[in-house]
């Protein structure tokens, strides 16, 4: 027998919306212009001087002047190479050492404590072993883009791995299923969130590596250009410089969320507020 009580309403649950892409668009922009308005306005008052940071009209022309003779598409391309063969084999390194520990007992009694030491360790605290160890060439520089990357993967690899459900891997033995075969069928499809979380982060990191690696007595790259740039007191160019290697940065964000649509669509991309 049900009691009604006058006075009191039954709850309802608050229903999301999904938001309009113009809108979430128009959002999006809203701070990156913001901060560019600010900075021309700074530049226009007199309040930042051109010794201190250029004025954005000036930053622009000095990128057409690069990219019209060619110093700037020269120095992405180089760039971009390191970017992607280092994050390339940090991603494939933390990948398989991410299975085996995460898969295997053995595998993580005789990787993790090592692997946990040497991720503790700062990456730009190597700099100097690897120009002893590799030379200034371009695979110290590579390198150092793949130790940065490999971790990030690694613990989200390893953790993702960890949290299939044993039930499924003994299923999948009872079966007849070979081990390798049950870690491409069932323990990578059941990881894919972590998997994805790891490759976001090391997406992120590769290009703040990237900065690092091109300190390394570059002769070419974005990391030259702004070296020549800072001998000769070139705001404009150097702004240009960490301009495009934020460009990188949210390029590589974008990359990693749009690989997360495609391999995890059933995932809600955000609710309305």
């Amino acid at each position: 027998m049900s009691v009604a009580y006058p006075g009191l309403v039954a709850p309802r649950p608050r229903l999301s919306r999904p938001r309009r892409r113009g809108l979430t668009l128009s959002l999006r922009v809203t701070g990156p212009v913001a901060l560019v308005a600010a900075w021309w306005i700074a530049s226009a008052t007199g309040v930042l001087s051109a010794d201190v940071l250029a004025s954005p009209a000036t930053v622009a022309k000095a990128a057409r002047e690069l990219w019209a003779d060619g110093q700037l598409t020269a120095a992405l391309r180089v760039s971009l190479t390191r970017a992607v063969l280092g994050l390339a084999c940090g991603l494939t390194a933390g990948l398989v050492l991410g299975v085996i520990t995460g898969f295997s007992r053995l595998g993580e009694e005789l990787l993790d404590s090592p692997l946990q030491l040497l991720r503790a360790l700062p990456f730009l605290s190597l700099v100097p072993l690897f120009m002893v160890w590799f030379g200034i060439g371009e695979t110290a520089r590579v390198i150092l883009i793949a130790v940065a990357t490999t971790f990030p993967m690694y613990v989200s690899a390893a953790s993702g791995v960890r949290s299939v459900d044993r039930r499924l891997v003994e299923a999948m033995d009872s079966f007849g299923l070979g081990r390798w075969a049950t870690v491409r069928e069932v323990v990578l499809p059941g990881a894919l969130p972590s998997l994805l979380a790891g490759f976001r982060l090391s997406m992120t990191l590769s290009v703040i590596a990237l900065i690092a690696a091109e300190e390394i007595n570059s002769t070419s790259g974005l990391g030259y250009l702004m070296t020549q740039a800072q001998s000769f007191s070139r705001t404009d160019i150097l702004s240009v410089c960490v301009l495009i290697y934020g460009l990188l940065g949210l390029v590589a964000d974008l990359v990693a969320r749009g690989a997360e649509r495609v391999l995890m669509p059933w995932r809600p991309r955000g609710e309305a507020r």
